[in-house]
């Protein structure tokens, strides 16, 4: 599993608009320069989330770009989704398969595997919102408890 830049840029782009009241607007030089990203990288990131129901955008004085629900409803599995696609591809799955050679594909025993990872995955995903990852970049996240301890060598 591995993301582009486009993805890590866009929830990054995405939590900086969600720090801001919403619907409010911000612009995309603003979140460039902010965030120390080129403008045009910048544009063409939310002009894919756009497409994807994500932002939105409004020319003039009061234009900008805005995110289309409350960051509260957007989770990072559909910022994903919109950026990349899926968020684990299953190199197994039909439409996949047709692109790598793989000749035990019947007899395979990791299957499951990959497509339990990927179910993993968007169930985890789906229960990120936009506002959590605002809330800990702005560091307002409590943090969780360690849910263990770390063993010591006697």
């Amino acid at each position: 599993m591995r993301y582009t830049t486009k993805t890590e840029y866009g929830v990054i782009c995405l939590a900086h608009m969600a720090k801001k009241p919403w619907p409010g607007a911000s612009i995309a030089k603003e979140i460039a320069e902010h965030e120390g990203f080129s403008v045009t990288f910048t544009e063409k990131i939310l002009q894919g989330l756009r497409r994807a129901g994500i932002t939105t955008s409004q020319q003039g004085n009061k234009g900008g770009w805005s995110l289309t629900r409350p960051s509260t409803e957007i989770t990072l599995k559909e910022i994903i989704e919109a950026l990349e696609g899926s968020t684990f591809e299953a190199f197994c799955d039909i439409k996949h398969r047709k692109s790598i050679v793989c000749t035990h594909f019947s007899l395979c025993k990791l299957k499951p595997v990959w497509y339990q990872t990927q179910k993993t995955l968007d169930e985890l995903y789906q229960t990120i919102t936009l506002k959590m990852i605002a809330e800990d970049m702005m560091g307002l996240a409590q943090k969780p408890e360690l849910a263990f301890v770390p063993r010591t060598r006697s």
